[in-house]
Order: C-alpha cells, then structure tokens, then sequence
C-alpha cells in the first residue's frame, strides 16, 4: 500500500483537459521501467497512441510522429510491427477486414489479453470502452457513406454497451467542424475516465488511469497546436470506413 501511495505521488499532478500535461510519455514508462506489470500496464495504453500516429502518417495527415512504444521505423511502416499487433491466422470473422482493421483487432486483443493478465479490471473496461467507440464511430461513419456497417467492426466481442458511447457519438455528429468533433470526443473519454478512476485504492489502476488522463492531454495538445484538422490521427481509431469509403 505505502509501495504504491509513494509512487503515485511522485508523479505530477494532471489539471484538467485543455492543460499543460505535467510529462512526456517517455517520461512516464521510464519511471515504471523496473516495474514490469506498470510497465506493461502504462505501454498497452500509450500504444493507441502510436497507433494512431501510424494511421495518421500513413495517410498523409502527419509528418511527425513521436512514438512511445513502438519505433520511428515501425510507425513510417518502415520495418515490421511487433508479433503481438499480427493476428496469428484470418478466420472467416476477421477475412472481411482490411488491414487498418486488422491492426486495430489485433491491438484490443492484445490489451484485453494484457488486462486479463495483469488484472486490471480498469484496463479491461477502458478497452471494453474504446471497442465500443471506435465501432459506434466507424457505424456512423460506413452508414453516411452507405457502406455496409458490419464490414468495419473490430473486436466485437469485448465492446461494453454504455448510454455513454451513444451520447459521445451523438455530440461528435452534431459538432459543426472537425475540430469540435474531435474535442467532443476527448471530453467524452475525460468524463469516462473520471467515473471509472480508482482513487484511494492505490494499486497499478490507479496508474493507469493516470496514464490515460496524460494520454488524453497529449492528445487535446496535438489536436488544438494542428489546427484539428486530422480527423483519423486525432479522434480515434475510427477513421477506417472513411478511408476505404472515399478510394
């Protein structure tokens, strides 16, 4: 207990979203460095990240990535990604996917795995959340396209239902730029965060909420300094059924 209150308040402490993020990524994974389970725990949610960069230099929409836990070369696609970001085989369920998709199946069993594995119940339900969105999202998107909806879905299987999603969803549609939209769906995974922290218990989710807070911070940062106009590098991973809606 004295183990992880000391650690904890050895961090910065994070404002709310829209401020300065009180440290790097890299900052953070160095400090849990000689702690495999943070580690491991703080990297599974920094990843989306990079992730999310590589979708968006792929596209064109970034020059510059900056990644935490894979490589410059990895996220140019320059070299391979890691084993555990490759399905080990195509069943029929993912065949229909393409390999933006792919990744991002790849990538929440992983998480889900990683949960299960070092029981982290907050973990399990942050990547429950982020199925749930990212499949609410593309829904929304293949359906203004008047694609088929069911093509795009990732990881079904670990998508928690929430009023939540619905509500985020909802505002990201109605907001009158990119930019807004983007910032609606931050807000949303800020107040997702904020009723699913673990304060006072002070184990290993406790990190990890702080690290998803400090994600979301670096990622309003990004947005707003961009200009917002990156809708796939910064709203999250949703952005596949536009890309293959509009070749």
């Amino acid at each position: 207990m004295l183990d992880h209150y000391y650690y904890l308040a050895s961090l910065p402490a994070l404002d709310g979203l829209g401020s300065e993020p009180g440290m790097g990524f890299a900052e953070l994974l160095e400090h849990v460095e000689n702690d495999r389970p943070r580690h491991e725990l703080v990297g599974c949610l920094f990843l989306l990240d990079d992730l999310l960069q590589r979708e968006g230099y792929l596209a064109g929409e970034l020059e510059q990535v900056d990644p935490a836990v894979l490589s410059i070369h990895q996220v140019r696609n320059e070299s391979p990604l890691p084993e555990y970001l490759i399905l080990a085989s195509e069943p029929d369920e993912t065949s229909r996917l393409g390999a933006a998709d792919r990744l991002w199946e790849a990538y929440f069993r992983y998480v889900a795995a990683a949960a299960q594995r070092l029981e982290s119940r907050f973990l399990a339900a942050w990547v429950g959340h982020e199925v749930a969105l990212r499949n609410a999202l593309v829904s929304a998107r293949a359906k203004r396209l008047g694609l088929e909806e069911a093509d795009y879905l990732v990881a079904a299987d670990l998508a928690s239902a929430g009023e939540e999603v619905t509500t985020a969803v909802s505002e990201w549609a109605l907001a009158p730029t990119p930019l807004a939209g983007q910032q609606a769906l931050l807000r949303a995974r800020w107040t997702w965060l904020t009723a699913h922290d673990a304060w006072f218990t002070f184990s290993n989710d406790e990190l990890a909420v702080y690290a998803a807070r400090l994600l979301l911070l670096h990622q309003w940062l990004r947005m707003t300094s961009e200009g917002g106009q990156e809708d796939t590098a910064f709203a999250g991973p949703a952005g596949s059924a536009r890309s293959r809606g509009e070749e």
